[in-house]
């Protein structure tokens, strides 16, 4: 099966590009690097000639919220028409739990308007909704330092390893096309800070981390039904202190 990886070179994209190379599949990483550019449309359709499979787990590469809006809308029209020119038997993206429960979040706004324009696209599809990555804690962490120490939410949170979205995209990506969404998340939930500490903890930082209810998380509040899955989910099999184990 060829099965086309947009952002395919990404920490998610090369990833699943090893793990379908390692199952017999013709993975083939498709990213601005390789002269492919979604946003554009070059080198699309030579990109996704005889592809059965297109996977779209591409970033923006600016957050600011017209241009976040601008990234997702136009490399999703792009590609959904490429893939109708070309006969593709099924679209997979990869999105975020809870997209619709934070309008004040410019990037769930924009996963979401992508995640319109697939559903209204004629190839078949499916949407992978994923809770944050173990891989992104740190950086978190940093977004929150105020006067020495870490302030962050204080809702509940239930981050997944990068290797387990992965494991779950090549899943879908392999089996008949969902035409829905399915969420998928870590095996274990508790409050966001107590995340942030044990992953701190385990870097050497002491920075003392403070669990804010009215903290915000990426310019809007949160709360414990934000950011996680609320009804069904696939979980990981990774918890956190098996990836700080190996990282």
């Amino acid at each position: 099966m060829k099965i086309v990886v947009i952002g395919g070179t990404g920490l998610i994209g090369s990833k699943l590009v090893a793990r379908l190379r390692q199952q017999g599949h013709e993975a083939v990483a498709a990213s601005p690097k390789s002269g492919v550019n979604a946003v554009t449309g070059e080198g699309l359709a030579a990109a996704l000639a005889g592809a059965d499979v297109v996977v779209d787990v591409a970033n923006a590469p600016s957050w600011e919220p017209a241009a976040v809006l601008e990234f997702f809308e136009r490399s999703s029209r792009n590609m959904v028409a490429a893939e109708a020119a070309a006969a593709v038997k099924h679209h997979v993206a990869l999105s975020i739990v809870g997209t619709e429960r934070s309008p004040d979040n410019a990037y769930f706004r924009a996963k979401l308007a992508q995640e319109t324009i697939i559903k209204s696209s004629p190839v078949p599809y499916s949407i992978v909704r994923a809770t944050q990555f173990f891989e992104f804690l740190a950086a978190i962490a940093d977004m929150g330092a105020v006067d020495g120490r870490i302030v962050v939410p204080s809702a509940l949170f239930q981050p997944i390893a990068a290797d387990d979205v992965a494991f779950r995209l090549a899943e879908v990506a392999t089996g008949k096309p969902l035409n829905g969404t399915i969420d998928i998340a870590g095996p274990e939930k508790a409050p966001f800070n107590e995340f942030i500490a044990r992953r701190l903890k385990a870097s050497g930082d002491t920075r003392p981390v403070t669990g804010d209810p009215k903290a915000a998380y990426y310019g809007g509040p949160i709360d414990d039904t934000s950011l996680n899955p609320l009804g069904e989910a696939r979980l990981g099999s990774t918890p956190l202190a098996t990836w700080l184990a190996s990282h």
